[in-house]
């Protein structure tokens, strides 16, 4: 019996902790298209660019970005997690 309620108790923490990492996901998207235009408008104004052109430069420098904070925060990640054996 107490396997059992040890068992849903982590079963319940390990939900919560998706749940928590799925609505911070979907905030991030629609902060993501909040500033998308915002960006691609600014890129296209500064650097005299067809709106084609300010639209690929600013995909290039999102998805360096974006790669570079996913490479650090899975490197904190892995650095934090005590070994599983």
């Amino acid at each position: 019996m107490k396997k059992v309620i040890e068992s849903a108790k982590k079963f319940n923490s390990e939900l919560k902790k998706s749940i928590t990492s799925a609505v911070v996901a979907a905030l991030g998207l629609i902060t993501a298209f909040a500033w998308k235009d915002v960006i691609e408008e600014y890129l296209t104004k500064i650097t005299g660019f067809s709106p084609i052109q300010g639209k690929i430069v600013g995909a290039l420098i999102i998805t360096i970005v974006s790669v570079l904070v996913i490479m650090l925060v899975t490197k904190t990640v892995q650095e934090q997690e005590p070994e599983k054996k």
